[in-house]
C-alpha cells in the first residue's frame, strides 16, 4: 500500500491538479474574450463552450483512453496526456480565432481523458480500504487548492489580458519530470486488489448507477463556472477579479471540506457521504437565489464548493471499489465520461433556462434537482444499513 509521504502518491496529486483547472481556469476571462470576439455570430454560445468543449472530447475519449490504460498501461497514458495537456492548453495565447481556439480546447480534453483516466487507475492499484478513501479526500483538497490559486491567478491576469489565463496551462511542463521519474507501473502482484470485487457481478450495474450520479451533479455545479460571471455582471459586479475571486472560494471552501472526506465517508458510508453532499450544493444555491450582494454570493460559492467535495471523490472512491483490477481503467473511463458530459451539456441546458426565464430560476431548479437527488441517495444509504443489520441478525 502506498503511503503519502511516497513520491508516487505527490505525483499524482499533481496529475489531478491539472484536470481541475482543465475547463475552469478561462472562467474569469469569458465576458472580455465574448467581447474580443464580438464581430462573431455565434460569440456568445461559442465563448461559453471555450469552457466546457474539454468536457465533450473527455466524454467520449475517456472510456477509449480507459481500455488504453487497462491494455498499454498507466504510465505511458498518464505521460502522453500531460504532454498532450500541456501544449493545447497554451496555445490559446496565440490562435487567431474564436473557431481555433474552440479546436484547441477539443484537444486539451483528449490530454485531460488520458490524465484522469490513468491517474483513477493508479489510485486503484496503489491504494486499498480507507486508505484509499483518505487519499481521495487528500487529492479532492489539493485540486481545490490549487483550483483557488489557479482562479485567483486567472482573475488577475485576466484584468490585464483575456489571453494571459492560458498560460497557467504551461504548468503541466514543470510537472513532467517529477511525474517521470516518480509513477511506477504497477502489476498484479505489486497492486493490492480489494478481495471478493472481481466475484461480484453486479458491478458494471453499480458503476451505472455512479455514472449517472456524477452527470447530474457535474451539470448542476457547472452552472458556477459557466454561468456565474455572466449573473455577475448583470448584477453590476462585472470585474474579472471578482469572478475570479467567488470561484475561487467555491474551490477553496472545497479544499477544507475534503480534508474531512476520508473521515465523513468512513462515518457515514458510500450513499450518506454523497447525500450530505448534496444537502450541501442544495443550499448554496438557494442561497445565491435569494442573495443581492457579495457576501450572499460568497456564502452560497462556499456551500456549493464543500457538497461537491463529499459528492465526486465519493463516485470516484465508489468505483474503484467496486472494480476490478483489470478493469479499472475502463471504469475510470466511464465515470470520467459522465462527470465531463455533465459539464459540456451544462450550459447548453442552463443557458435555455436563462433565455426562457432568468438566472434566478436556474438556481432554484438546481435548488430542486439536488434536493431530489439528496432524498434518493439518503433512502439508498438506509436501505443498504437496513440489509446490514439484517445480514448481522442472520449470522447470529
Amino acid at each position: 500500500m502506498t503511503r503519502m509521504n511516497d513520491p508516487r502518491s505527490l505525483a499524482l496529486l499533481l496529475a489531478a491538479t491539472l484536470t481541475v483547472m482543465a475547463n475552469a481556469t478561462i472562467s474569469p476571462a469569458l465576458p472580455m474574450l465574448a467581447d474580443q470576439f464580438a464581430d462573431n455570430p455565434h460569440s456568445d454560445d461559442l465563448t461559453r463552450l471555450l469552457v466546457t468543449a474539454p468536457s465533450l472530447m473527455v466524454a467520449l475519449a475517456a472510456p477509449f483512453a480507459g481500455l488504453g490504460v487497462d491494455r498499454m498501461g498507466r504510465r505511458r497514458t498518464l505521460l502522453a496526456g500531460v504532454v498532450l495537456y500541456s501544449l493545447a492548453g497554451t496555445a490559446g495565447l496565440y490562435l487567431p480565432t474564436l473557431e481555433w481556439l474552440l479546436i484547441s480546447r477539443l484537444a486539451l480534453g483528449v490530454g485531460v481523458a488520458l490524465v484522469m483516466t490513468a491517474q483513477s487507475a493508479l489510485i486503484g492499484d496503489y491504494f486499498t480500504g480507507e486508505a484509499r478513501g483518505r487519499f481521495m479526500g487528500y487529492q479532492a483538497a489539493a485540486t481545490n487548492f490549487s483550483g483557488f490559486a489557479f482562479l485567483a491567478i486567472a482573475g488577475i491576469v485576466a484584468s490585464a489580458s483575456a489571453r494571459y489565463p492560458f498560460a497557467i496551462y504551461g504548468i503541466a511542463l514543470l510537472y513532467l519530470p517529477f511525474i517521470v521519474r516518480a509513477v511506477s507501473e504497477p502489476t498484479a502482484a505489486s497492486a493490492p486488489e480489494d478481495h471478493g470485487v472481481e466475484a461480484a457481478s453486479s458491478w458494471i450495474y453499480q458503476l451505472a448507477v455512479l455514472c449517472g450520479l456524477a452527470f447530474m451533479t457535474m451539470v448542476t455545479f457547472y452552472v458556477m463556472p459557466t454561468q456565474f460571471p455572466f449573473y455577475l455582471r448583470q448584477t453590476g459586479q462585472a470585474s474579472p477579479a471578482t469572478a475570479g475571486f467567488l470561484l475561487g472560494l467555491l474551490t477553496l471552501a472545497g479544499g477544507f471540506a475534503a480534508l474531512a472526506f476520508g473521515r465523513v465517508r468512513a462515518a457515514l458510508g458510500q450513499a450518506a457521504t454523497p447525500a450530505l453532499g448534496s444537502v450541501l450544493m442544495a443550499a448554496g444555491f438557494f442561497v445565491l437565489w435569494g442573495a443581492t450582494g457579495r457576501f450572499g454570493f460568497a456564502v452560497g460559492a462556499a456551500l456549493i464548493g464543500s457538497g461537491f467535495a463529499f459528492i465526486i471523490p465519493a463516485v470516484v472512491a465508489w468505483t474503484l471499489d467496486i472494480a476490478p483490477m483489470r478493469r479499472r481503467g475502463l471504469a475510470s473511463g466511464c465515470a470520467t465520461t459522465a462527470i465531463f458530459l455533465g459539464q459540456f451539456v451544462s450550459p447548453l441546458f442552463s443557458q435555455r433556462i436563462i433565455d426562457q426565464w432568468d438566472f434566478r430560476s436556474l438556481f432554484l431548479g438546481s435548488v430542486i434537482l439536488l434536493t431530489a437527488q439528496a432524498g434518493l441517495l439518503a433512502a439508498l444509504s438506509f436501505r443498504s444499513k437496513k440489509r446490514l443489520r439484517a445480514n448481522e441478525w442472520s449470522l447470529k
